[in-house]
């Protein structure tokens, strides 16, 4: 059976080897069965987002010598698509405006005897879950800045039992509930990554999501949603990550060495990719450069 799967990069730096050893895993995966490899370009954050590195993207990816679907969908194009859906959630009383400030949610996470911990960090106290709903809606059509959060003991209790299967671990039960009250829609922004990653992965018919093994946790949130939302869900696989010599992941934050440092430097792609398929010498490579 042939697969759908997609590269989904955020263009607020350049590539590093990290993301080329998922978009390698991800083509690998396509074309081992005779599908397609879709590129998505994940902008929403405009205030991070820039053009050199989205057109550095397609550079980075084309010396690799890949080739993907066309048109690329990019987030920034589609914000009406997620708009639409928290409609659908507001219309079931599944979301809720949170006007507190991430000032107001620590301080009231130090004020806990016993603070929750989710995969985000700490988890949010349902402070304006509790806001009496006239309160609610006298706020946010006053025009107070607020995000939307998503009711996550209703949500579950309405979406019952879900399940998913991951090709590394096998079938799982979803635990969305160890994310509490998820933001869908921040207060600059109309969505989260959560929400848009999830619609537009039903979107575009993808049937293999592959991705690091850092996401696994978010695939219990995502499965909710496409239960909540009436939306397809695809295969996952995620994969282990890719780590220097000292056992850190490869990351933006992190310098790590970019694809575009290793194009100017005249590296050659068939010996990344020949590298990437089996990482073992790959700390060898990186401190030769």
């Amino acid at each position: 059976m042939s697969a759908i799967t997609r590269f989904a990069p955020s263009p607020t730096g350049y590539l590093h080897l990290g993301h080329a050893y998922s978009v390698l895993n991800a083509y690998k995966a396509a074309r081992e069965v005779g599908g397609k490899l879709l590129l998505r370009i994940e902008d929403i954050d405009s205030g991070r987002c820039r053009p050199e590195f989205e057109a550095a993207i397609f550079e980075d990816l084309a010396w690799l010598g890949l080739s993907w679907e066309t048109p690329v969908r990019r987030q920034s194009e589609h914000l009406a698509d997620y708009c639409a859906v928290l409609d659908t959630l507001r219309a079931s009383d599944l979301i809720y405006p949170c006007f507190c400030t991430r000032r107001d949610i620590l301080a009231e996470i130090a004020r806990a005897a016993v603070a929750p911990h989710g995969p985000e960090g700490g988890i949010y106290p349902g402070t304006c879950r509790r806001l009496p709903p006239g309160e609610r809606n006298r706020r946010a059509n006053a025009g107070e800045p607020h995000a939307l959060r998503l009711d996550m003991v209703r949500a579950v209790k309405e979406a019952g039992t879900l399940t998913w299967y991951d090709r590394r671990r096998g079938k799982t039960t979803a635990e969305a509930a160890i994310f509490g009250d998820v933001v869908l829609a921040r207060k600059d922004i109309p969505t989260s990554y959560h929400l848009a990653a999830t619609l537009d992965d039903h979107l575009q018919d993808v049937s293999l999501v592959t991705r690091g093994e850092d996401l696994f946790a978010a695939t219990h949130l995502h499965r909710l949603l496409q239960e909540l939302l009436g939306l397809n869900t695809p295969e996952y696989a995620h994969h282990k990550l890719l780590r220097n010599a000292s056992g850190r992941r490869f990351a933006k934050r992190d310098q790590a060495v970019t694809l575009l440092e290793l194009r100017v430097a005249g590296q050659a792609p068939e010996r990344l990719r020949t590298l990437l398929s089996d990482p073992a010498g790959l700390s060898d490579f990186i401190a030769s450069l």
